[in-house]
């Protein structure tokens, strides 16, 4: 069985509070960590990662808190 080819597009940042400020400038709307890397990235992309089981969290910023949260999404093992 051949593998295919996901093209992903995306946006690295030096950190998870930089991520979080490009999605107000760019037409991505959304930011991850995956890897140890700060990514943002549009919503179909961030579901092509979802749905091919790679291990990646969403970043929000927690208003209430004033801290920027995670949630994990659960990647398949190959």
């Amino acid at each position: 069985m051949e593998g295919h080819e996901i093209i992903i597009e995306f946006v690295e940042h030096g950190s998870a509070a930089e991520a979080l400020q490009h999605l107000e400038v760019s037409n991505h709307d959304r930011a991850i960590l995956m890897g140890g890397k700060h990514l943002t990235l549009t919503k179909a992309d961030a579901e092509k990662l979802e749905f091919v089981g790679a291990v990646f969290a969403y970043l929000f910023y927690h208003e209430a808190s004033g801290q920027i949260m995670t949630v994990p999404v659960e990647g398949r093992e190959a």
